[in-house]
């Protein structure tokens, strides 16, 4: 009996040891806690606004950024052009844009200009995130944060950057008697590129092009002031252009064009009739191409190459918009370290970028650099679907009717050309 009321005491003795150590630990942790939050109040009421000391395995915080570019905002504004691919006033006025239009506003230490500034180093000059945070001073993280910012806000808006086709006849049409009347209800062009891009994974080969390097392909109709109409990116660079006419005219944000006028396009999208929107092509296996007619005795000789030459003419709106584009947005040269889908939201918003610096600095533009096309073989020029033969059986009138259109065009300006010719 005597044991066993030991053995209690013992047990007994243990517990009130073990609930004594908590205690005194509890009291200790609180002890502490009162502590450091004594000294973090004191350091929050005695910190300034110039930096915000961190551990030391964090980059402190600064306002160098923000220094940084109201500083080059007032010096040489040639310079800060060839930064920043604009003029200070163009600068301010797409920064209040932003601020205005879109949910994109400053933190408490990085100012919408310093985010806008981020994203034009990128797509200027495809400059990395490692350079920009050294002119910033920010993380790589505050870095990618700011860039992402302003491409979400661009995006947001680029819709209505987009140019809406007018009813009056474009101002090169009307000015020049090799295109007037012709080419009055035309609106503009519509053609394709290939931009580079970064891909992984198993689908790499779908977005290998012609050329066998790794693309994205851009379907753009632009208007002939150099303004983009619409935009479509993302399709693989294996992808037929014709495809990706299908895809923009069946969006419901897609290509829109009013009944009675048209764009110029190449055969590639010769069998797009059934849209109901008429594109003016080119006769296929006559001499198109500018070069073809270029130098002594090489002018048109008949009526199906005579207009040809002034297709093409107008045509190539769309490679001087793309030469543009390309050497404006340095990034898009090469392939832009980003997952797909940011590579593509890019595009759109440069895009609208590209329009809004072509109304405000209109008379500024960059060097093109021209790019050799090879011209796609024959095989590639087939469009491939399933429907295709019920497609042109119940659109072969139409096909027709409108190389009668063409031909006519053709013959009243082979006509017009021979008399001048003749009377000169």
């Amino acid at each position: 009996m005597s044991n066993i009321n030991v053995d209690e005491v013992e047990e007994q003795m243990e517990e009130d040891e073990f609930e004594e150590e908590l205690h005194e630990t509890i009291r200790f942790l609180l002890v502490e806690f009162r502590g450091s939050l004594y000294t973090f109040t004191k350091h929050i009421a005695n910190m300034n606004c110039e930096r915000v000391h961190r551990p030391l395995n964090r980059r402190p915080i600064t306002s160098r950024g923000y220094n940084y570019i109201h500083k080059i905002l007032k010096e040489d504004p040639t310079n800060f052009r060839e930064i920043y691919r604009m003029y200070p006033d163009v600068f301010l006025k797409l920064n209040n844009i932003l601020r205005e239009k879109t949910h994109l506003q400053d933190t408490r230490y990085i100012c919408i200009e310093e985010m806008l500034a981020v994203f034009l180093l990128v797509v200027g000059h495809n400059t990395r995130y490692c350079l920009i945070r050294k002119t910033f001073e920010r993380s790589r993280y505050n870095t990618s944060q700011n860039f992402n910012k302003v491409l979400k806000a661009l995006n947001s808006i680029a819709a209505d950057m987009m140019v809406k086709p007018g009813s009056a006849v474009p101002e090169k049409i009307r000015e020049s008697t090799r295109f007037y009347p012709y080419f009055k209800d035309c609106i503009g062009a519509i053609d394709g590129t290939h931009i580079p891009a970064t891909v992984f994974g198993r689908d790499t080969n779908s977005y290998r092009n012609r050329h066998g390097k790794i693309s994205q392909n851009v379907l753009a109709a632009c208007n002939f002031d150099l303004e983009f109409i619409y935009v479509l990116s993302g399709w693989e660079g294996s992808a037929h252009d014709s495809n990706v006419l299908t895809d923009a005219l069946s969006r419901n944000n897609g290509l829109k064009v009013t009944q009675g006028y048209f764009f110029n396009a190449t055969s590639l999208f010769n069998f797009f009739l059934f849209f109901r929107i008429i594109y003016s092509i080119h006769y296929c296996g006559v001499r198109y191409h500018l070069q073809d007619f270029t130098g002594q005795g090489r002018h048109p000789e008949d009526a199906k190459e005579l207009f040809n030459l002034r297709h093409t003419s107008l045509r190539n709106v769309t490679e001087r918009l793309f030469g543009i584009f390309k050497s404006r947005f340095k990034l898009f040269k090469t392939a832009p370290p980003f997952k797909y889908t940011t590579q593509t939201e890019i595009v759109l918003a440069c895009a609208g970028l590209h329009n809004f610096l072509r109304k405000e600095c209109r008379s500024d533009e960059f060097p093109v650099e021209t790019e050799i096309e090879v011209p796609p073989s024959s095989s590639e020029q087939v469009y491939k679907d399933d429907n295709f033969g019920e497609l042109f059986d119940t659109q072969e009138q139409q096909r027709t009717n409108t190389n009668a259109w063409r031909d006519a065009i053709a013959n009243q300006m082979w006509s017009d050309y021979d008399h001048i010719v003749n009377k000169s």
